[in-house]
């Protein structure tokens, strides 16, 4: 038998909109990852030649990156922060849409206020100052990986980059939404390598891309 492919799952919010795509492209785990008691990381499928593990957002991208698994669904925010040149993402699923934004207290001046330079909280060090160098501005990144709205009242940092969906957040810890830095939608991602050498991925690819283009069973 082959050695059984692995496809990478995020943790959180994209996965319950990510499992109804994966059943129709044939991806789909066993009972057990259904369990909420369950701290498996790595589950079987209706596929022998597929497992699943499931992991954080930004672990999914780096474990395709490097081979370890040779596809999977992540977000296109983590996609972007890393940047992995071995990793490709053909096929734009559609789900899991926010957007990733900048954000501050109502008595914080704008971004483009005249600073050269500004400290910000945020797990995405890489996009916040590519983001702020097109302003003009040197972005102090203070690496956060999560509680972001309250940096700004414990004095961390005055402004945050992060995912924002409906705003509730930022508002219930007293923050406006400033700037849509880039819009996020889930992706497939795969390993440029096993995509050219293991047709088992390319048809993953294909099987997804009908489904996201509405050619599915056409």
């Amino acid at each position: 038998m082959a050695t059984p492919l692995t496809f990478a799952i995020p943790k959180g919010r994209i996965l319950d909109e990510a499992l109804p795509v994966m059943e129709r492209a044939g991806v789909v785990p066993e009972r057990a990852f259904h369990d909420k008691g369950n701290r498996s990381l790595t589950f079987a499928t209706t596929r022998e030649d597929l497992r699943l593990i499931r992991v954080r957002a930004f672990d999914v991208a780096t474990f395709v990156a490097h081979g370890a698994a040779q596809a999977g669904i992540v977000g296109s925010d983590v996609i972007e922060e890393f940047d992995y040149s071995d990793l490709y993402a053909p096929v734009d699923l559609d789900i899991g849409h926010c957007r990733l934004s900048l954000a501050a207290p109502a008595d914080v001046p704008e971004a483009g206020a005249g600073a050269s330079h500004m400290r910000v909280a945020t797990k995405y060090p890489n996009l916040t100052r590519r983001w702020f160098e097109r302003q003009g501005i040197q972005a102090e990144c203070v690496k956060l990986n999560g509680a972001m709205e309250i940096a700004p009242a414990l004095g961390l940092a005055r402004r945050i980059v992060d995912l924002v969906s409906t705003g509730r957040t930022l508002a219930e810890n007293g923050l406006e939404e400033r700037d849509a830095i880039m819009q996020v939608s889930a992706r497939l991602i795969v390993n440029r390598a096993a995509l050219k050498t293991d047709p088992r991925v390319g048809e993953l690819v294909e099987r997804f891309r009908a489904i996201a283009s509405g050619a599915e069973g056409a």
